[in-house]
């Protein structure tokens, strides 16, 4: 990948498909015991909330999942699963959880810290060496951490056009290498999927092992994420039962269904799938301790300040605190993907986890506040 037009990832839908794909937002509480279902007589805010974005926002469904302490869970939906046959929105159904996928990252980076494997401040050129080289780019001068901190400058890969077919990781630096640096390593936080990629080839030059292999060997399998997984190579379906995934460019422009794509243009960054449920368990454990010794979870909360993320929003290690409406902070990341936005979180307390997930990327910020607004109110009630 050489020339101009090979190294541009080419996802062959609309451009903001792909290049606005995969932003930030979601959360949740400590290794819950099996939960039980509980109803509720009327609508609640929750509710309310998921039946607006539908009603009001041009959702086409929503589903939600909601935790109390004591095990207490309950399961939303609005909104219909598929357009073209009218089909219920499936009980806490697996979506496309994009870049929810950067804790998953964050998290085996941090273990492998805690074991001494790598160095949170030592240079990326320690780990791959002469491989993150551009202009004004520098493994040398970009630390492990300034990588899970949005910190390091160096550019999006996610630029231009795109085509849906799979790309190696290294093909997808090869794009942002082309690109000058944002700014000089450590100067200012600035999202970019590139800092995930690359932690990504770390863990794997380290372990000697697949990204994928190590999520599932020291996260998935040891918190019993049963709907969780990383995508093979090729793999373009959604396994378990989800609803439908559109896009569409302008409020009236017409919804394409773009459920089934080859993910791996998301790769260490936003690649996998999940459901809400799924994701709050994920959460929880790692805020109350089940993932991480208690030294890395502390360097994973020290935060930057990051407004573009959203008011208040500030960055740890591949984790966002945002405040609470009703007071304190809640923690996760969130994320976007073409065909599903992802939000949620669990409060500092660990008292109430909430993860929400929309199958229509909303059209401006207002419809994307709205859906934040129903997280904070699963949180706050």
């Amino acid at each position: 990948m050489r020339n101009q037009a090979q190294q541009t990832v080419h996802p062959s839908r609309p451009r903001k498909v792909l290049v606005a794909a995969m932003a930030v937002g979601a959360l949740t509480t400590g290794v819950l015991a099996p939960t039980t279902a509980f109803a509720a007589p009327k609508p609640d805010t929750v509710q309310q909330g998921l039946d607006a974005l539908v009603r009001d926002d041009g959702i086409v469904g929503t589903l939600a999942n909601v935790e109390k302490g004591h095990g207490r869970a309950r399961n939303y939906t609005a909104g219909v699963g598929d357009l073209a046959t009218g089909a219920k929105v499936p009980v806490d159904g697996q979506v496309r959880m994009g870049s929810n996928t950067k804790t998953f990252t964050a998290v085996v980076v941090l273990q492998l810290v805690g074991e001494g494997k790598i160095g949170l401040d030592a240079p990326v050129e320690t780990y791959l060496p002469g491989l993150v080289r551009g202009d004004g780019i520098d493994g040398r001068n970009i630390t492990v951490r300034q990588l899970l901190q949005h910190t390091s400058g160096l550019p999006e890969y996610l630029r231009g056009d795109a085509s849906f077919h799979y790309y190696e990781p290294r093909d997808l630096l090869d794009n942002a290498l082309r690109f000058k640096a944002d700014f000089a390593p450590g100067d200012r936080f600035n999202y970019s999927n590139t800092n995930y990629l690359v932690a990504g080839l770390i863990v794997q030059r380290v372990t000697g092992r697949p990204l994928a292999a190590e999520i599932d060997r020291r996260i998935v399998k040891p918190v019993g994420l049963r709907h969780t997984y990383f995508p093979a190579p090729g793999d373009t379906a959604i396994r378990e039962p989800h609803p439908k995934g559109y896009y569409r460019e302008t409020p009236d422009a017409p919804q394409q269904d773009v459920t089934e794509t080859d993910p791996s243009f998301g790769w260490a960054a936003g690649q996998m799938i999940s459901t809400n449920s799924d994701l709050n368990h994920f959460f929880s454990a790692l805020l109350h301790g089940g993932l991480l010794p208690p030294a890395q979870l502390a360097e994973m909360k020290k935060t930057v300040p990051a407004e573009a993320v959203g008011p208040g929003a500030a960055y740890g290690l591949g984790l966002v605190s945002r405040p609470l409406p009703c007071g304190g902070l809640y923690w996760g990341h969130g994320g976007s993907f073409p065909g599903y936005e992802t939000r949620g979180g669990v409060t500092e307390d660990g008292s109430a986890a909430a993860n929400i997930a929309v199958t229509s990327r909303p059209t401006d910020k207002a419809a994307l506040r709205h859906v934040e607004n129903v997280v904070e109110a699963a949180l706050c009630r």
